[in-house]
């Protein structure tokens, strides 16, 4: 479907959140009627319009960046004007006298929004300005309001519904009713849609629109709720309506016009709250869903986390399966407890299997820099190097916080599929199960361990209180109370070359004119550098089979022929992500076909 150009100055779906908010009611009348809509406007406003103050703007808000004016001078075909013969509105005639089918009174300019981050103009009046655009909100207001609800399986035709095509765009439609003592029933008919072109997104979007719009909904019912109950106390209706029982029924509806949405609410100021709702609510439907445009093939990481996070939600379907069987089996005793998925499980759980795990505070260690100065330059070289090279890296310290904190920081060195994190146990775990492990200072470590030569131990102190805080950390009254002691069974010597990735990491956290954000872009790039190399190892040795000369060349062409290179590649080859095995088996198993030689 066509919609207007961008240098026309009007609003079309195809913008931010790409949608039409519209409040619509059915009129006893003139059936189904529009009457509120705010819109997207992202080109230069309408001829005769604008948002300067001499042009008719009575007051400015400003609240999360939008900036709000209460009127803009730019016209509505809703008005029904005879120098607007052309108009999509309805005509004068077809609006009730008491303006149940009108939200803003003739001349009103309407209401302009304007949100200072993206330049975007949010515009309410009763209806769309361009006739396209009139047409599918008259259309989506009409199904909303009559057809749709008598198909759909709404309860008490209240309720959320969806429905549209790719011509008329997508709807998603909350229908409810508003307490009018003079209306039959004692209520009338409203809906509020949000119309899309883009199904996905809409559909995606169903949770937070529903609980958004319910929430308004409520609001309104709430406060024409006071009024009717108001008025019923002054004045009862049914008994006077028993006492007219057999005035027909036509005279009754000529006689007694619908009342105004802001007569049932007693609320004068209703329109321009509902603008401010619903350019709020394209705002924040916007920016919620996103689209990222991803140049390359996606890296290890974001595979890994891809995959994890598709287990997890096997994991969570599970658990519910299984909750649901236990309570049809039997009822859970008051207070017991229940299983959450939104914690991690017990102490003894890895923090791959939960990956909502995050520092309860704000983190201790800012950054590897600030670990480094806080531990010390030789004193961190062998830290880093043990959790380069895979081995187990345990704290023992009472503050649960700091423990966190190192490790969040820690964990950044390497690829996120050979991160497995116990935070914080009550007992010793041993290292298949996690290379990072927080314990309390009375756990005993086995001797083996301490003497181990693949694990690194840093016990957290409390500082002697004549004894200054560390170097660097001068005001870092959180840190200057303990001591730390790393301690390894197989201390890294101070003349040992080490990891290339190590040195290079090193380089550039001594380096002071790079930022912490620079050395974290640094850390970054490196990872992925050796990632390929894991890649190129995998594939020559798991894949091709290569005899092991060929992989001491290979080794040699990618630079990493020295020990602690190789070892760090064996170790992270353990992170490649399922998804790029499966991809390089499945290649071997089915090999492209080539031509004959001749």
């Amino acid at each position: 479907m066509a919609f207007p150009p961008p240098n026309t100055g009007r609003c079309c779906l195809q913008g931010t959140m790409n949608a039409i908010v519209a409040l619509c009611h059915f009129c006893e009348l003139h059936g189904p009627r529009t009457l509120f809509c705010t819109e997207v406007l992202h080109a230069p406003l309408p001829k005769g319009a604008g948002d300067s103050p001499g042009q008719g703007e009575q007051a400015e808000e400003e609240e999360g960046g939008i900036q709000m004016s209460s009127g803009i001078c730019t016209h509505s075909p809703a008005e029904g004007a005879s120098t607007e013969s052309s108009s999509p509105g309805p005509k004068k005639s077809d609006m009730c006298e008491a303006s149940g089918c009108r939200s803003l009174a003739v001349g009103h300019p309407g209401y302009l929004s304007h949100d200072k981050e993206t330049s975007i103009k949010y515009v309410s009046h009763q209806h769309p300005s361009h006739p396209q655009l009139f047409s599918i909100v008259r259309q989506a207001c009409v199904r909303s309001l009559s057809c749709e609800v008598g198909t759909a399986v709404c309860p008490g035709r209240e309720g959320p519904i969806f429905f549209g095509d790719e011509q008329h765009g997508f709807v998603f439609s909350h229908t409810f009713f508003i307490k009018d003592s003079l209306a039959r029933g004692f209520q009338r008919w409203y809906s509020i849609i949000t119309i899309m072109m883009d199904r996905i997104y809409l559909i995606n979007s169903w949770p937070f629109l529903l609980g958004k719009i319910r929430g308004i909904i409520d609001e309104l019912q709430g406060k024409a709720l006071k009024v009717f109950e108001a008025e019923q106390f002054g004045c009862p209706q049914r008994a006077q309506r028993m006492n007219t029982a057999f005035t027909p029924f036509l005279h009754q509806r000529n006689g007694n016009a619908a009342r105004s949405l802001t007569s049932l609410t007693s609320d004068d100021n209703l329109w321009a709250c509902l603008h401010t709702s619903f350019a709020w609510l394209l705002k924040a439907c916007g920016s919620r869903l996103t689209e990222k445009l991803l140049e390359g093939a996606p890296t290890e990481d974001t595979l890994v986390q891809m995959e994890k996070l598709a287990d997890l939600e096997e994991e969570s379907e599970s658990w519910d399966n299984s909750e649901a069987e236990e309570e049809k089996a039997s009822v859970l005793p008051e207070g017991a407890e229940r299983r959450e998925l939104t914690k991690c499980p017990t102490a003894s759980s890895s923090l791959s299997d939960c990956e909502s795990w995050q520092p309860r505070k704000l983190s201790v260690f800012k950054s590897l820099r600030h670990m480094r100065q806080v531990l010390g330059a030789s004193s961190f070289r062998m830290l880093a190097w043990h959790v380069l090279m895979g081995n187990q890296v345990i704290w023992k310290s009472r503050d649960t916080d700091l423990v966190l904190s190192a490790f969040e920081v820690l964990r950044t060195m390497l690829p996120v599929g050979c991160v497995r994190i116990i935070p914080y146990s009550s007992q010793y775990e041993e290292a298949y199960r996690c290379n990072f492990l927080g314990l309390s200072p009375h756990v005993q470590i086995p001797a083996h361990v301490l003497s181990s030569e693949f694990a690194v131990i840093v016990e957290v102190h409390t500082a002697v209180p004549s004894s200054l805080p560390p170097a660097g950390c001068e005001d870092d009254l959180s840190l200057s109370k303990y001591e730390f002691v790393v301690t390894s069974g197989s201390p890294v010597a101070a003349d040992r070359v080490g990891p290339t990735i190590l040195n290079k990491m090193e380089a550039a956290l001594t380096n002071q004119n790079l930022s912490v954000d620079v050395v974290d872009q640094c850390l970054i790039c490196l990872k992925e550098e050796w990632m390929n190399k894991v890649k190129v190892l995998f594939k020559f040795t798991k894949v091709d089979s290569r005899p092991k000369e060929d992989t001491q060349k290979l080794l040699s062409i990618l630079g990493a022929s020295e020990e602690d290179n190789v070892k760090l590649l064996k170790f992270w080859m353990t992170g490649l992500s399922k998804t790029y095995k499966s991809h390089l088996m499945s290649t071997v198993r089915s090999p492209p076909a080539t031509e004959p030689r001749n």
